[in-house]
């Protein structure tokens, strides 16, 4: 079990911090007020495909937000009040880069698939240049994500985007969808990267590094069909036959994992409703402007009201617009991801809880005496080693995972919190220039009338 019982450690650098990874991933860093307290976490809850013919879909309780970490002297200006929580970054001396681009289309006498340039910078002595270019395709992201899974169980992989087909879809490959799953590609190695332990497993640095005919003769030296099977069928048995007791602290990390995903899959397919509905207020208002101009050429005395109505509708349109692309960039990707992640949370509990299995299991033949008491003495001594091992794992990055979440999740929010004053702001001062226009108007009117 590679890397299971070590805590997160501290990289070396050689590299100054940002630049690089053209995008940022997500923050580390501790959260002002949170705990980690377990007792805490109840009320702390805030918190494409092997065959690319699958598309990808990126597609609110108040105790989602940890209230008590905002300053409790608030100033009155919403602006002001946005900048009082905005997080500042801590310094992260970072020595591994990387970016994700270039989707390119590959055609073959048996299917089309669609492979993304990885560049890699790094300064770190175990590699053996400073810089890398390699092409990988989703489902090499996939074989990555599964040997992570298998040398690390008890830590917590960061997501990729799922299988998702969207019936009625003519066009397989649009640029939307090529586009939203390389930013999530490129969120995931860059989680992988920055995380203190999954950074340097190497599988992940093979996949890096590697040209393609090394990396499909390195996925041949796994474990065979059968190794796979059969640790399939013990770890279903394993499942099936379930934990006696679980310790207290991974109770309460369980009911924090079911409460959360309850939590964020509801505003996550909210705010898909949300975003789809103003798309169609969007569309709706880009007619509402043009009918004005037409109706002000029969309307002689009306024409200039007319016309400055249909101004403030396009303005307040272009406002819109820009307000629903910060929804769609900023808020549904991060909503989107830790939905993917409460599931992921769900595979890790259950692989912690079939490493207990095993050993519940041993413990219970032995005071049975089902088997040769020395070899089961031995086997629960290696199993005790285990468990306690992948505790550790998990509590470890449990804590890291619960700071990243509330700093993403607080930053999603109050970016288009910001977005939001910021569009309505304009909204309300095109209007009010429009009534103080038309007032001016009245005025100048009225005193030609007295004339």
């Amino acid at each position: 079990m590679e890397g299971e019982c070590r805590a997160p450690q501290a990289r070396s650098s050689g590299l100054p911090a940002g630049g690089g990874g053209g995008e940022s991933p997500g923050v580390d860093g501790p959260l002002p007020g949170s705990s980690g307290s377990s007792a805490l976490l109840q009320a702390e809850v805030l918190d494409l495909d092997e065959d690319e013919d699958d598309l990808e879909v990126f597609s609110k309780d108040a105790s989602l937000m940890d209230m008590n970490s905002f300053s409790p002297v608030m100033p009155t200006s919403p602006l002001s009040m946005i900048n009082q929580v905005k997080f500042e970054d801590e310094p992260d001396l970072k020595d591994l880069f990387i970016t994700v681009d270039e989707p390119e289309s590959h055609v073959t006498t048996i299917e089309t698939f669609i492979t993304y340039r990885i560049i890699t910078k790094t300064s770190r002595g175990e590699f053996d240049s400073s810089e890398f270019e390699v092409r990988r395709r989703y489902q090499d992201f996939l074989w990555l994500k599964e040997r992570l899974e298998e040398a690390h169980p008890t830590l917590i992989i960061p997501p990729l985007p799922e299988k998702f087909i969207v019936k009625g879809m003519v066009e397989r490959f649009n640029d939307d969808f090529i586009e939203t799953r390389r930013k999530a590609l490129h969120k995931f190695l860059n989680r992988i990267a920055d995380h203190p332990t999954l950074t340097f497993n190497e599988d992940f640095k093979v996949f890096l590094t590697a040209q393609a005919w090394e990396l499909s003769s390195h996925k041949k030296q796994g474990p065979g069909l059968l190794s796979r099977m059969g640790q399939t069928v013990r770890a279903v048995a394993l499942s099936m036959r379930g934990v006696k007791s679980r310790p207290e602290e991974f109770m309460e990390m369980n009911n924090f994992i079911e409460i959360f995903s309850q939590k964020i899959n509801l505003i996550d397919k909210i705010s898909q409703r949300i975003c789809k509905e103003e798309r169609e207020y969007f569309d709706e208002m880009k007619e509402y402007g043009p009918i004005h101009i037409l109706w002000s050429a029969s309307e002689e005395d009306l024409a200039d009201t007319l016309k400055g109505v249909a101004s403030c509708i396009d303005r307040c349109c272009k406002a819109t617009e820009k307000r629903m692309s910060g929804l769609s960039e900023a808020l549904l990707p991060v909503v989107h991801e830790y939905v993917l992640y409460s599931e992921m949370l769900m595979g890790v509990m259950k692989r912690r809880d079939q490493i207990q299995a095993e050993l519940d299991s041993k413990v219970e033949a032995l005071t049975s005496k089902k088997a040769d008491t020395d070899l089961l003495t031995e086997e629960i001594g290696k199993l005790e080693d285990k468990v306690e091992c992948a505790n550790n794992a998990l509590k470890a990055d449990w804590e890291r995972w619960k700071q990243n979440m509330q700093n993403d999740i607080k930053s999603a929010f109050t970016d288009m919190a910001e977005e939001n004053i910021h569009s309505y702001e304009q909204c309300l001062a095109t209007w009010e220039s429009f009534l103080t226009s038309q007032t001016d108007l009245h005025l100048e009117e009225a005193s030609e009338d007295k004339s």
